[in-house]
Parts: C-alpha cells; sequence; structure tokens
C-alpha cells in the first residue's frame, strides 16, 4: 500500500533518536533483519509492535504509517483544480473513479469530501448517460450526508445542507429536498452591520467598510440567483415577467455586473431570453440572447471573482472565502462548452434555431469554446 510510508517515517525518526537498526531491534524485540526489511518495506511490523514503536519515537500511530487523513486547504485546491482538468481533458468515468479513490482515502476530511461533492454536482451533465449522471449525484449526496452527519463546523453543515438539497432536486426527488431544508432558519436580516458597528467602535474603520462591502457583494450575489429563478417560473402575465426583466437589468447596470460578476449575469440573461421565446416574442428573446452571446464570447477569461471600483476591498475575502480562491467551479473550457449548449441543447430555442440571427450566435460561441 503506497499510503503506508512506515519505512520513511521508522528511518527518519531513528535517525533523530541517534540510534542504529540494531538498538531499535533490541527495544523492540526483534532482529536487526526484521528492522531493515520494515526500512525498506519488504514487511510491515506485526500491528502489535505499533503501539510500542510509536510510543518509543513519541509519536501516533498514523504519523508512524505517514498516514495523514486530513489535506490541507491548498492541497484541497490543488485536487479540485486538476480534477476540473481531468474532467475537461480525460473520459467522465475515469476521472469519477480517480474522485472516488481519494474521497475513500480522505473519508475523514469532511472539507475534502465537500469539496468532491461540489466537484461532481458541478460535471454531472458530462457523463454519456442519465444512469451514469445520477450515479454521479447519488455518489456526491452520499459524500455530503456524511460530512453533514459528521462535521462540527456550523457553516459548513449549513452549506452541505443546501448542496444534499440540490442534489435531491436533480435528481427529481423535490419532496426529499424539502424534507431536510431547515425552514426559516435565517430569517431577515445579516450580521455584517452589527460586525461593522463594532469595528466603528473600537476605531477600525477600514474593516468596518470591508464588512459592508462584502455584505452588499453577497446580497447581491443572492438576489441574482432569486432574479434567475424567479424568471424560470411560469409567469401568465407579459407585464409581470417584463417587471421582472427590467429590475433585473436596473440592478445589473447599476452595480455593473457584466464585468464585475458576468458568471452571475449569465444565467439571467439566458432565462429572460427562454421567458420571451416560451410567449413568442422572438425579437425580445434575440434581445437577451445577444446580451448573452456577446458577453460570453467578450474579454471574461479567465474567469475569476474580484472587486471592482466600488467594491475595493473584497478581493483578499474572495480568495479566503473558499478553499477554491477564486477559481472557478469548473475548467475553462467546459464552461464554453457549456455555454454553446446552453442554446443549442434548450428545448425553449426550438422555434428560433432556423432563424440567421441564431445561427450566428451558436456560430460565435462555438468559435470561443476552440480558444484557450
Amino acid at each position: 500500500m503506497k499510503e503506508i510510508n512506515i519505512g520513511r517515517i521508522l528511518i527518519e525518526n531513528r535517525h533523530k533518536k541517534g540510534i542504529t537498526q540494531e538498538e531499535l531491534a533490541e527495544y523492540i524485540g526483534v532482529s536487526k533483519a526484521a528492522v531493515s526489511k520494515w526500512e525498506t518495506q519488504m514487511t510491515y511490523p506485526d500491528i502489535a509492535l505499533l503501539p510500542r514503536l510509536a510510543a518509543y519515537f513519541d509519536i501516533s500511530i498514523d504519523e508512524l504509517m505517514g498516514y495523514r487523513p486530513q489535506m490541507t486547504k491548498e492541497e484541497i485546491r490543488e485536487w479540485y483544480c486538476r480534477f476540473t482538468k481531468e474532467f475537461s481533458d480525460l473520459p467522465f468515468d475515469e476521472v469519477l473513479e480517480h474522485c472516488l479513490r481519494m474521497a475513500r482515502k480522505y473519508y475523514s476530511c469532511y472539507l475534502f469530501l465537500f469539496h468532491i461533492g461540489i466537484l461532481l454536482v458541478n460535471h454531472f451533465m458530462l457523463a454519456e448517460t442519465i444512469e451514469k449522471s445520477r450515479r454521479a449525484l447519488e455518489e456526491a449526496r452520499g459524500f455530503f450526508q456524511h460530512v453533514k452527519n459528521g462535521t462540527d463546523d456550523p457553516g459548513l453543515g449549513k452549506k452541505v445542507l443546501q448542496m444534499e438539497a440540490y442534489c435531491w432536486l436533480a435528481l427529481k426527488c423535490p419532496e426529499k429536498a424539502l424534507e431536510i431544508m431547515d425552514k426559516g432558519e435565517d430569517g431577515f436580516g445579516s450580521n455584517e452591520p452589527l460586525m461593522a458597528a463594532a469595528y466603528q467602535m473600537t476605531g477600525n474603520l477600514t474593516e468596518s467598510g470591508k464588512i459592508l462591502q462584502i455584505g452588499i457583494y453577497k446580497n447581491i450575489v443572492s438576489l441574482c440567483n432569486l432574479f434567475s429563478s424567479y424568471m424560470n417560473m411560469s409567469q401568465s402575465d407579459d407585464g409581470i415577467f417584463d417587471g421582472i426583466c427590467k429590475r433585473f437589468q436596473a440592478i445589473s447596470d447599476v452595480f455593473n455586473l457584466d464585468k464585475l460578476h458576468p458568471g452571475i449575469v449569465l444565467p439571467c440573461y439566458l432565462a429572460m431570453a427562454q421567458g420571451w421565446a416560451v410567449r413568442g416574442k422572438s425579437d425580445r428573446a434575440f434581445l437577451f440572447l445577444e446580451k448573452y452571446t456577446d458577453l460570453a464570447t467578450g474579454d471574461i477569461y479567465p474567469l475569476r471573482l474580484h472587486g471592482d471600483i466600488f467594491f475595493n476591498m473584497i478581493d483578499e475575502w474572495l480568495g479566503e472565502v473558499s478553499n477554491l480562491g477564486n477559481y472557478p467551479p469548473r475548467d475553462e473550457s467546459v464552461i464554453r462548452r457549456s455555454m454553446t449548449q446552453a442554446l443549442t441543447a434548450n428545448p425553449a430555442f426550438k422555434s428560433l434555431r432556423t432563424d440567421s440571427r441564431f445561427q450566428e450566435m451558436v456560430s460565435r460561441l462555438k468559435d470561443s469554446e476552440r480558444k484557450k
């Protein structure tokens, strides 16, 4: 087993103590040849000897075996980025099995397991069949459930609950999602104003301003997600839907979201185009499809979360808020491909596909796919 590095650990700790193989063998009650075989990993010590060896070197049994059940945040980030690249370049089944092997190896590292679940949620649609997609979602849901049951981090527990509910929704089990969501947990308001007031009282105006910027940013992102979901609901009244679109566009323009956070704007443009397409308003649908295509093929790559002139104090926070830092959840080539598929595979745009405007947009998106 490559995970067991007892030979190297024995050598390192024996040298630290300044003892020979003979001296270690005499203490443990074995032959020098046995110690030599342990250190070259030809054989392993009997399990009954592990506590004595660990005690002798004043280390844990896990340390003696060179096994680390936890990953650092940087290691989690590196593995996530590596897997997103693999999902872009390698067969889905191969990468899925690699993810599952690593998850089994670090099954007690809840933060790593959470991000493996996130990884599968962000890539399950790449599977060749519905059955394989469902398997990836079931694996992700299992990881989220395991983390939920084991973590003592309330913040992680809340995030994992939301992701478990998302998996149930993607698996077409809305009742299950409703069962696990804690209704009314947040209520109204947030803690940023109180935190900012506390920092202001201590004289730390910089930190106070930073906290408030973070709160505004988080609420804008949350508001955009709500608008996107609201747009996707069936609204029989064109006037209501038009009002939703205008209000979102006003927020987007005020905060320059096309530049600040294009990843949150693109789904909204798509939802608005869908809404008008299903209502038979092709000209209005094309208006937002044009906005979507211009943004998706524009100078937004590489996609990274960042601040701007208004949000000039949040870049450090964006790098810390997730173990992934400001990296996107998927490889750029996968993101570009999904932006094209959002048009070509969307049944809402079936009536528009023969229109030269639609074909030109698809062509532009496909050209963008080939860019690196």
